[in-house]
């Protein structure tokens, strides 16, 4: 240190000590500077910084996902339930407008239908075997059933001309444009013959019921019988249902191998009950015939799809 130059001071006030003849401690050492906030600046003193002026997006329309970019907003088809009000059965999606209105149609026509059909069959039966058997009071029963059935032979045939103007604009509805190819002609031939066998079955399925019947004792019980009658009416209307396929797959419409798959996939459920049953009692009959009737309907479930595709031009 100079002559005459002053001490800084220290953080307090204070000087440190000098040390001997004057000169700085050995421990003295600088002290750090105070953090100095940043003074604040009004915005029209600071420097203008040079970018894209912000632009607020518009906000999207509630209750709909952010759409991701690169993929378009997924819209899905309103299910049955919020257009008909009751129903739990979604429609397909790559339906026309004009084809969801019958299709709407056809299932609120099946409701009634299907309504007529479960209560009339079994008053009608089971009251005719109950005022021959019992009472004349039963006839009354048989009256009121009939009645249901007519309401839902009605319905049926109102959903049976829904469903002839479903088809007329339905593509599988008309002749294939493959019709002029063999094997198209070949898989319609071979979808004919697939249908002609489920005939067989439904009415082999009925004929089971009614012999069952007798060991179920259903032919004595009024009840029983309308039961039985009611349960015999399904296969027997499968077989009607696949006899009516036939002459359109004569003339290469793919329809009808659709129709003959659907029918088909009853048939395997109900021959699964009858294996399962015939494995839970240990029989072989059950088991035997009921095993048969699902390797038949499965390989021709899977037929009449490969026909299906033939005559549509899809394969080959």
């Amino acid at each position: 240190m100079y002559p005459g130059q002053q001490q800084p001071p220290g953080p307090y006030g204070q000087q440190p000590p000098p040390g001997p003849y004057g000169q700085p401690s050995q421990y003295q050492q600088p002290y750090p500077q105070p953090y100095q906030q940043p003074r604040y600046r009004h915005p029209q003193y600071q420097q203008p910084q040079y970018q894209q002026p912000y632009v607020p997006q518009q906000p999207y329309p509630p209750h709909q996902p952010y759409p991701q970019p690169g993929h378009p907003p997924q819209q899905y088809a309103p299910s049955h339930d919020q257009e008909a009000g009751e129903g739990r059965m979604r429609l397909d999606p790559n339906l026309t407008p004009q084809q969801r209105e019958l299709a709407l149609k056809i299932q609120a026509t099946s409701k009634p239908m299907a309504y007529g059909m479960v209560l009339g069959l079994p008053l009608t039966f089971g009251g005719l075997h109950y005022g021959i058997t019992r009472q004349p009071l039963g006839f009354v029963a048989a009256l009121v059933g009939v009645g249901l059935l007519a309401f839902g032979v009605y319905s049926l045939l109102q959903m049976q001309a829904l469903k002839r103007q479903l088809r007329l604009i339905t593509a599988d509805a008309w002749r294939s444009p493959a019709a002029h190819l063999p094997g198209a002609r070949k898989a319609a031939t071979q979808a004919a013959y697939l249908n002609g066998v489920l005939v067989l079955l439904s009415l082999a399925a009925t004929g089971y019921l009614l012999y069952k019947g007798a060991g179920w004792g259903a032919y004595g019980n009024s009840f029983g019988f309308g039961a039985l009658m009611t349960a015999a009416a399904l296969p027997f209307g499968m077989a009607l249902a696949a006899a009516s396929t036939i002459p359109q797959l004569l003339q290469v419409i793919p329809a009808g191998a659709k129709v003959g798959r659907s029918l088909y996939s009853i048939i395997f459920v109900l021959a699964t009950t009858v294996t399962g049953e015939g494995i839970k009692g240990h029989a072989v009959g059950p088991v035997v015939g009921g095993g048969a009737t699902l390797l038949i309907c499965w390989g021709a479930m899977s037929q009449l799809g490969r026909a299906a595709q033939r005559m549509r031009g899809e394969r080959t």
